[in-house]
Order: structure tokens, then C-alpha cells, then sequence
């Protein structure tokens, strides 16, 4: 069986904490990849407020729509346990990129990588949008 694999940026340019919580645990004892998903969110808004930006659906009068996404698991992630989770961009094109995501643990263990595609998108018009050069300009 073939496993996902996520090609890692040259650099991170941001990094996220974040504590896990009791409650993001699963019946198997560690954090569940619903969770995982739910922290790059988190990440990401992060991020974007670092850049300057108040949300998602506001960069340079754009939101933006994620087009797919994926995990690789690398160790397991406990309650309690603090995360620093990097971004990095990659496979900018005109209408969006790859947000690429880093959990470390505290020793410096790498516990998943993560992707989200995303693409902006004008939720006046209902349609695609090409990525702002500001934004693009922020990022490179």
C-alpha cells in the first residue's frame, strides 16, 4: 500500500504553539487525526493574523477555500503535550498554494507533517480568484 508523502518546504516561516487537551484524545489513547486536522486550522489562522490578516475570508478582500489535504504520522501525541507546529509554503501557482505543516514535540520529535492546498476564492462572486500579490509578496 502506497503512503502518503508530503514534500517539506526549504524554510518555515512561522511557528504555532499549541497544548494538547484531554478532550483531543481518541479511544486509543493518543490525539486523534480529527485534531491534528483542527490544529493546522488553528496554525494557519495563526499565521495569517502574523501576516497582518483579521481572517480567512479577508485576505486583500479574497477568502480562501482549501482544496485538499493529508497527514503523515510520524509518533504519537499524548494530552498535555505541548506542540510547535511550523508553516511553510510551497507549490505557489496563480490561484493559491500548499501550506505545509510541522509538528514537533518538545525533545524536538517530529510527531506529523501536514498539507493543505488552498485556493482563493471571491465569495461575492461565487468564483475563483487569482491569489493576491500582496499576499504573495508576504510569503516568498
Amino acid at each position: 500500500m502506497s503512503r502518503v508523502k508530503i514534500d517539506e518546504p526549504e524554510n518555515y516561516l512561522f511557528s504555532a504553539k499549541i497544548t494538547t487537551r484531554i478532550t483531543d484524545l481518541n479511544y486509543g489513547g493518543h490525539v486523534g487525526n480529527d485534531r491534528i486536522f483542527a490544529f493546522m486550522h488553528d496554525a494557519r489562522v495563526q499565521f495569517l493574523k502574523s501576516l497582518g490578516y483579521e481572517s480567512e475570508l479577508d485576505i486583500d478582500g479574497l477568502g480562501n477555500i482549501q482544496t485538499d489535504a493529508a497527514i503523515s504520522y510520524k509518533a504519537e501525541v499524548f494530552a498535555h503535550e505541548e506542540l510547535a507546529i511550523e508553516i511553510g509554503i510551497k507549490d505557489l501557482n496563480k490561484y493559491g498554494c500548499d501550506f505545509v505543516y510541522r509538528f514537533k514535540k518538545l525533545d524536538g520529535k517530529i510527531a506529523a507533517i501536514g498539507k493543505t492546498g488552498i485556493i482563493f476564492f471571491d465569495y461575492e462572486k461565487r468564483k475563483i480568484a487569482n491569489m493576491p500579490e500582496s499576499f504573495q509578496k508576504k510569503i516568498e
